[in-house]
């Protein structure tokens, strides 16, 4: 794809997505500007993520509802105010946080940071990687589709999350 076919793919996304695309740009302009979150904002994410999926949305708001407020605030804060793109200790701060995983810790890195930041999931890789790994959801592999996934989006001159957006509604349009 070139830079007007990756704009094309992120406005489908926009558009099919709506209510998630807004969602994305309210929470992340809330973490830009607190660089912290709530509780409530660790339960949005969990809905925002897991909305069509029952099961994972009630298991994981669950887990993340054993967070007291304090030591969200705290690590949150930790891995969203640190300067400049230290990804690994990033991601490490957002996954202490009972159940934050991966993806969720990489769902809080893209909507705080969409220029540097995309969300861990099976199309991006796949356009980007080629065959999804059993173990995909791991922070290693989250450091290996960032670095990918950056250089893509520095040749198009491009947010990682335009990119990735890009490639999310490329590949679920094509599993239909």
């Amino acid at each position: 794809m070139d830079k007007a076919d990756f704009l094309i793919w992120s406005r489908k996304y926009d558009k099919a997505f709506g209510w998630q695309a807004q969602r994305e740009r309210e929470l992340g302009a809330k973490f830009r500007k607190n660089k912290a979150l709530t509780c409530k904002d660790l339960a949005l994410i969990v809905e925002w993520k897991f909305k069509d999926d029952v099961e994972r949305l009630s298991r994981s708001v669950a887990l993340v509802a054993r967070n007291d407020e304090a030591t969200v605030n705290r690590l949150s804060s930790q891995a969203l105010s640190i300067p400049g793109c230290e990804d690994g200790y990033r991601m490490n701060c957002l996954i202490l946080l009972e159940g934050v995983s991966p993806i969720l810790a990489s769902v809080i890195l893209a909507f705080f940071d969409p220029k540097q930041y995309c969300i861990l999931e099976a199309y991006t890789w796949k356009a980007l990687l080629g065959n999804v790994p059993p173990n995909m959801q791991t922070t290693q592999n989250y450091l290996v589709l960032l670095a990918v996934i950056r250089k893509t989006a520095a040749k198009q001159n491009l947010d990682v999350r335009v990119i990735d957006k890009a490639f999310f509604k490329k590949g679920f349009d094509e599993t239909k």
